[in-house]
């Protein structure tokens, strides 16, 4: 993974935007020598929105099931079926 410091964003930030955009590879911007940011391409992003959102999902069922907020699937296949046809 490339790294560049805050200065060379400011000056080559159209240059490293064709750079993630063409390899879709993160570049670490430091900041005094420390890491601070990545930047990425708009796409990676979007799709690791996507990816946590899932990962929490499952994340929320886990919690549901050790806590025992769970339902049989008798039981879920009567309430999917007692709802309002619009509500589906």
């Amino acid at each position: 993974m490339r790294t560049a410091s805050v200065v060379t964003i400011q000056r080559d930030a159209t240059e490293l935007l064709a750079e993630i955009a063409r390899d879709r590879r993160p570049i670490l911007i430091a900041h005094d020598g420390l890491p601070r940011a990545y930047l990425v391409d708009a796409e990676t992003f979007q799709l690791m929105q996507r990816r946590l959102a899932i990962l929490e999902g499952i994340a929320g069922g886990e919690q549901a099931i050790a806590e025992g907020r769970v339902a049989t699937h008798t039981l879920a296949r009567t309430k999917l079926r007692c709802r309002p046809a619009d509500a589906r």
